[in-house]
């Protein structure tokens, strides 16, 4: 049986969140920013590559400041364009030539007068400034995440 409950922890002396659940003995907190209703399958439909990124430009015309990439993903699928908003730690010169992770079957997406044909993938931190995912070493574009 699953119930809410408030009290202050015998051990630590601290509150418990309104939001922790007691399962017999145990607590487990609740992460509302989580989202836990993806299954298996719908994973593996999410088609994750290693792209470089072959051109940038300034995107003034976007609302956040952001970049329009250029990405190469190897000869199966080519090259594609996305927007990303990275100007707060990445400067144009340095994302040349670097690796990236992105998802490419999602639906293309206008932003403005540019269509962006991929997601690229990063790190959220706090203030709002996105860390890249990318691979350790070279490899070839293309290479799917798994």
């Amino acid at each position: 049986m699953i119930r809410k409950f408030r009290r202050k922890s015998k051990k630590t002396g601290y509150r418990i969140s309104t939001n922790s659940y007691k399962i017999n003995r145990f607590v487990i907190q609740q992460y509302p920013k989580i989202k836990m209703d993806l299954t298996w399958n719908e994973f593996e439909r999410t088609d994750m590559r290693v792209g470089t990124i072959i051109e940038v430009n300034d995107f003034p015309e976007a609302r956040k400041p952001a970049y329009q990439l250029t990405i190469d993903f190897g000869a199966e699928i080519g090259i594609r364009k996305s927007s990303a908003q990275i100007t707060k730690r990445y400067q144009k010169e340095d994302l040349v030539n670097r690796q990236i992770v992105a998802v490419v079957n999602f639906p293309r997406k206008q932003i403005g007068k540019f269509m962006s044909e991929c997601l690229v993938l990063g790190a959220v931190g706090e203030e709002g400034d996105v860390i890249l995912l990318a691979p350790d070493f070279k490899i070839q574009n293309g290479l799917r995440i798994g």
